[in-house]
């Protein structure tokens, strides 16, 4: 295996010191310009490249930013780490994104990866419900902002969507349009963003006059495409099937949709259908989703710039004015199509 050419090798093929090489890639304005240019002469030669990592050790302070989601199968988390990239990049950081596939045990590695690497800081949409994983890494101290999540009982900022209000205005769309029994397929229980738009469901239903038992909920343990099939099948074999479904995501709307293709089932006519996250999927299915809208490239954005904030704010000369906590919760909006539109 080849060894990696160290600023050493490149000190000794230019003739010159450490310190020179050292001084032309990082000031190379102290440099005089022949010496500069046989320097990066050889660097180019021998292809150096400087260790990031050790820069950083020395620094005191990474350029990476940690970013870790529930699914990367979502679109919904490909547009926040669009939004955390941006503002990153912005910042001259880079951004290094995760995946914890809605396992509490993947999310405790990637955290404890993220510390070893000890990243600038972590923006993190939670997997586990107890709050552990975030107890053992705040001994960290390493600053983390929670991305699609209030944040509840602690004191770090957080960015979420007010899903209150969300699940509200899909339920109250529904009942609108003349539906009186509604199924929810919901996602796994624990997540607090479905059991939000579960009460935003019963909210929008106790205001029309109806009691809970107008919401038939089928949970999920997963939050795809394949849940949603699965969902779809469990709402077939009702013997009081619902006339309209809302699904805690997109692609659990998609699934069902598919599932009522696969039988015959006609959208919206036979059974309307909302989604959530209005990904880019939705206007693009078979019959077009109607879905709730959150701003998740937003989102991803404003959290890294709290991030970026409270780095900056630990890093200040001491009588800085510290850096305040905020939470910030955006607001969705109902996005009307096809799959929801016949009236009963």
């Amino acid at each position: 295996m080849a060894q990696s050419v160290g600023i050493k090798d490149v000190a000794r093929a230019a003739g010159v010191s450490v310190g020179t090489v050292s001084n032309v890639i990082n000031r190379p304005e102290t440099v005089a310009s022949e010496t500069r240019a046989r320097v990066l002469s050889v660097i180019d030669r021998l292809g150096y490249v400087r260790s990031e990592s050790a820069r950083q050790l020395r620094a005191g302070r990474s350029r990476i930013m940690g970013l870790l989601v529930l699914d990367m199968g979502n679109p919904f988390f490909v547009d926040v780490a669009r939004g955390a990239e941006r503002a990153a990049r912005d910042a001259g950081l880079g951004v290094m994104v995760c995946n914890s596939a809605q396992s509490a045990a993947e999310e405790a590695e990637y955290l404890s990866l993220f510390a070893e690497q000890r990243v600038r800081g972590v923006l993190l949409t939670p997997a586990d419900a107890t709050g552990r994983n975030i107890e053992t890494f705040r001994r960290h101290g390493i600053p983390f902002v929670l991305v699609d999540r209030v944040a509840e009982g602690t004191t770090e900022c957080s960015v979420s969507v007010d899903d209150v209000t969300g699940g509200a205005l899909a339920v109250r769309h529904l009942v609108d349009a003349g539906h009186r029994f509604i199924a929810y397929v919901s996602g796994p229980p624990g997540l607090n963003q479905v059991r939000d738009r579960r009460t935003g469901a019963l909210n929008a239903l106790a205001e029309a006059g109806l009691g809970p038992e107008a919401l038939r909920e089928l949970p999920t343990e997963r939050l795809d495409v394949a849940a949603g099939r699965d969902a779809g099948a469990r709402l077939l074999g009702l013997a009081d099937r619902p006339t309209a479904v809302f699904c805690a995501n997109d692609l659990l709307a998609l699934g069902v949709l598919q599932a009522m293709f696969a039988a015959g089932v006609s959208v919206p006519d036979d059974l309307a259908i909302v989604g959530y996250d209005d990904i880019e999927f939705a206007a693009a299915a078979a019959v077009p989703l109607t879905s709730v809208r959150q701003p998740a490239v937003t989102m991803g954005a404003l959290a890294a710039e709290l991030l970026l904030e409270e780095t900056e704010a630990e890093a200040a000369e001491p009588g800085t004015r510290p850096h305040e906590h905020r939470r910030v919760v955006l607001q969705p909006e109902l996005v009307v199509r096809n799959s929801s539109l016949s009236a009963r």
